[in-house]
């Protein structure tokens, strides 16, 4: 039978507690939300849906084709300019999701006789980046700055290293600054997704690499998404002129893919200028993450300290993450449900989102919700 053996990994799943389904949510959820990625509050924000809503009657409905076609307006110019001067760039490269802006960056600078060097921990857009691009990948331990040194020491050919600067699982940082010093040492270049970093570290959330001194370096590559901290739709790589012009020329996601959508533009723009009128709205993210963290270990529960919005809090197993999941969805509580294969040690965890928008009466019910649903000592199985 065709596509028999899917039953099969269906079932083998449905044993291990790893069954995922869709859960259509709608467009007044009573639930609170610390599942999503919305750090500043602006997907809702009146100027960023009216940004949306202006770019759709003024564009259209979509791109219309790809952006090297017919799919480049005049919004898109625009958001590439002020992105790069926002984060401190030479140029920007917009994308239709993060996801393709990853795999352009790593598969256009990696050609056959590269070495990648991919950081364990790594998102799976990077991932999938090493595996699609032309040269070998070599995966080293988790924000190692030493084990990259090691890796780019056994080649004599061009090579990348590439890692998250802030991981999406656990919300720890990388080590930027000596990540970068240990490729420049040996000529590498530097590639760093900072989709977990952008509008919420560095100067007003210009960034992971403008806090740690890199933003503008002919090294280094920045890529980001349009749709956490800017409430939109869509991706960037950011770096040097000649970097992105030949993004332009050689990345598969950027020559064969429609262009992003107008209205997603349109809002990510009018996000990014919010922004910069108001940059304390990234501080207060870092706060109301560091507030949950508190919180969450004074009830006696095992969370991971953030360095920027995402807060883990450990669960004996998968299926005693999805029940703490549902336990705290039943109460009003939207939270995240990460389980393998998408955390690279196999550990399930709740992993909770601060918004710059909560407030601390939120805050304190968020966290009385989680540690009261806790896993009972020696929940593991159904």
């Amino acid at each position: 039978m065709a596509f028999g053996w899917i039953d099969e990994q269906a079932e083998l799943r449905r044993r291990a507690g790893l069954r995922r389904s869709l859960r259509p949510r709608p467009a007044d959820s009573p639930l609170l939300d610390l599942a999503g990625n919305d750090y500043l509050g602006l997907a809702r924000h009146p100027e960023v849906t009216e940004g949306a809503a202006l770019a759709a009657r003024t564009w259209g409905a979509g791109a219309t084709g790809s952006r090297l076609v017919s799919g480049t307006t005049e919004l898109h110019a625009e958001l590439e300019r002020e992105l790069a001067a926002f984060c401190g760039f030479e140029a920007a490269l917009v994308f239709s999701s993060g996801y393709a802006a990853n795999l352009a960056a790593v598969t256009a600078l990696a050609p056959h006789g590269s070495l990648l060097v991919s950081d364990a921990g790594n998102h799976a857009s990077l991932i999938d980046g090493c595996r699609l691009a032309r040269g070998t990948t070599q995966v080293v331990a988790h924000a190692d700055p030493e084990a990259v040194r090691k890796a780019l020491g056994t080649y004599d050919g061009p090579a990348v290293a590439v890692c998250d600067t802030v991981f999406s699982v656990d919300g720890d940082a990388a080590p930027l600054p000596a990540l970068a010093r240990v490729c420049r040492e040996h000529g590498a270049g530097l590639v760093v997704d900072d989709a977990h970093g952008f509008g919420v570290l560095g100067d007003g959330g210009r960034g992971a690499a403008h806090a740690a001194g890199l933003a503008g370096a002919d090294d280094v590559v920045v890529t980001l998404t349009l749709s956490k901290s800017l409430g939109s739709q869509g991706g960037a790589v950011l770096g040097p002129a000649r970097v992105i012009d030949h993004l332009v020329n050689a990345a598969r996601t950027f020559i064969f893919d429609t262009g992003l959508a107008p209205a997603a533009a349109g809002a990510a723009l009018a996000a990014l200028r919010l922004l910069g009128r108001e940059p304390q709205r990234a501080a207060r993210a870092r706060a109301v993450a560091a507030r949950l963290h508190a919180g969450l270990t004074a009830a006696g529960l095992q969370a991971v300290r953030p360095d920027a919005a995402v807060v883990s809090v450990r669960a004996p197993s998968p299926e005693a993450a999805v029940r703490w999941a549902a336990r705290c969805r039943a109460a009003g509580l939207a939270v995240g449900c990460f389980r393998p294969p998408s955390v690279p040690d196999g550990i399930s965890r709740l992993r909770l989102t601060a918004r710059a928008d909560l407030s601390g009466e939120q805050i304190d019910h968020a966290v009385r919700v989680i540690g009261g649903s806790r896993p009972a000592a020696g929940e593991t199985r159904p």
